[in-house]
């Protein structure tokens, strides 16, 4: 079986977060470490070389592979915040609607700019969904 590649590293948060060349993107990823250490109260921790995640989860596929991943993340990437939200959208449809301008994935939020979204929202929709990881254990 494959190994997983995107692993916890010991890299700084602080100094990938910094390292982002454009200032806009770098603050955005500042806002959202505040914003999901407030929501996990967990310390976020690199993982791979530009995903920040917060917690620990142990997933396990339908097929029965089980794998150790993180409860929730984020990564600045040049086009989009990606916000990883493994619970996926489903059960989510009020907070949603409300939510503002945004793309999904399975179980990735997309946000071209921070401002096109309800920040208040998106922290009810962090905890909920860490909520309903921590119950289903």
């Amino acid at each position: 079986m494959a190994e997983l590649k995107t692993k916890p590293t010991d890299q700084s948060v602080e100094q990938f977060l910094n390292g982002i060349a454009d200032e806009k993107r770098r603050q955005d990823g500042f806002l959202m470490l505040k914003l999901m250490k407030q929501a996990t109260k967990e310390e976020p921790r690199m993982w791979g070389s530009s995903i920040i995640g917060f917690g620990d989860y142990r997933y396990k596929y339908e097929s029965g592979r089980e794998i150790d991943w993180f409860l929730i993340g984020f990564s600045p990437r040049k086009q989009n915040l990606a916000l990883y939200i493994q619970t996926g959208f489903d059960g989510y449809d009020g907070l949603m609607e409300k939510l503002g301008k945004f793309t999904t994935g399975k179980s990735c939020l997309y946000i071209k700019k921070i401002e096109d979204v309800d920040l208040s929202i998106l922290e009810q929709l962090i905890r909920q969904s860490i909520e309903h990881l921590k119950s289903a254990k």
